[in-house]
């Protein structure tokens, strides 16, 4: 129970990765604040899995990517709860298309929700870690961030965004006790892949130099590392849990 007494907020914990980061650090001691956007039946199924760790759960529904929005949930958190130990930025949407068929709205959906949708919820933590001095900041980016993907211009150009903002406030509260860095999933099993063919889930694998798919338990579990005693001398990284299909 390392995070006994310690509380967290995870955007986009509705379903998918971020479900599992939630579940995983109620189960090690962190009391959850769940933000989500639309589903309100599925944050509602992440909340019961955290109150089932014997942890306490908070709903927020909250569009990130707007700052009233973003600043407002975390107030509420801090109202409730006092404090924020840690911030997993997680939200994130899609609008794939070649970029020369990709329609304005589409790019700037994509770019709004996924760098700001960091930067606003980023901002207002920041003041309160400042305070404490202590907190740890995870942003979930993408390998497209690093080595780009065919039809996705605008979510390659929004994650690598993310990592260069990670660098940045990375070295502007070091010294208040914060890390701040990013986790870089490849291909994981989520409703998105299972939605795809069999002979496309294929093509992607093949890909892969460990021959799977990854599951949201190995993100979760980088995120928790990042946040755990383990890693406090490390902040500005980015880890890539990508089964090997990019490396630097």
């Amino acid at each position: 129970m390392a995070f006994e007494g310690r509380t967290a907020l995870v955007t986009g914990a509705g379903r998918g990765i971020g479900r599992e980061i939630a579940c995983l650090l109620a189960a090690r001691g962190c009391d959850v604040a769940i933000g989500y956007r639309q589903d309100e039946a599925a944050a509602r199924e992440t909340a019961g899995r955290v109150e089932q760790a014997g942890r306490r759960a908070l709903l927020l529904r909250a569009d990130v990517s707007d700052a009233a929005q973003a600043h407002g949930m975390v107030g509420e958190v801090l109202d409730r709860w006092e404090r924020i130990d840690v911030l997993v930025c997680n939200a994130g949407i899609v609008r794939d298309g070649l970029l020369a068929m990709t329609a304005p709205e589409d790019l700037e959906a994509v770019l709004r929700t996924n760098v700001l949708g960091v930067i606003y919820p980023t901002q207002a933590v920041a003041a309160a870690m400042v305070r404490q001095r202590w907190g740890r900041i995870v942003n979930i980016g993408s390998v497209a961030g690093q080595a780009g993907n065919r039809g996705q211009a605008n979510y390659a150009a929004a994650k690598a965004g993310l990592i260069g903002m990670t660098k940045t406030v990375s070295h502007e509260v070091a010294r208040r006790g914060i890390t701040v860095n990013a986790v870089a999933p490849g291909f994981i099993e989520t409703d998105m892949t299972r939605a795809l063919a069999e002979d496309q889930v294929k093509r992607l694998v093949e890909n892969v130099p460990l021959g799977r798919l990854g599951r949201v338990e190995d993100i979760a579990q980088a995120v928790l590392f990042l946040c755990s005693p383990g890693a406090a001398y490390m902040t500005g990284a980015t880890l890539h849990v990508n089964g090997g299909m990019f490396m630097d």
